[in-house]
């Protein structure tokens, strides 16, 4: 799995994950994302349009991080999810916690 990290000009972190989110590359992101929220980052936009797969272990990691986020007033948005990786996290429930938006730049309206 890769990770990319940018910053838009309002402050928004954007980390793009592409690949596999499993038991192999759970560590490395929850890493990336708990050192974001180290520094200050607390609007955080997970671009998983490159993302190909996501395991229970991911799905782990994506609550801790948000939930870790919201005790400090910060929050997640989902953006450029593909259609197999959206209908797992709503079966999983995961939409009723993460907002989801089509684009960076909706998401980015979600976190104003």
């Amino acid at each position: 799995m890769d990770i990319f990290q940018s910053t838009s000009d309002s402050g928004i972190l954007t980390l793009t994950l592409s690949g596999r989110l499993d038991a192999d590359t759970t560590a490395k992101f929850s890493e990336v994302l708990g050192g974001c929220i180290d520094r200050g980052d607390r609007r955080i936009t997970l671009d998983l349009g490159a993302l190909d797969y996501v395991s229970s272990v991911g799905l782990r990691a994506l609550i801790v991080g948000q939930k870790r986020l919201a005790t400090l007033g910060g929050k997640i948005v989902l953006c450029a999810v593909r259609p197999q990786i959206l209908k797992l996290l709503e079966i999983a429930g995961f939409t009723s916690i993460f907002p989801v938006a089509a684009t960076r730049e909706d998401a980015a309206e979600l976190l104003r």
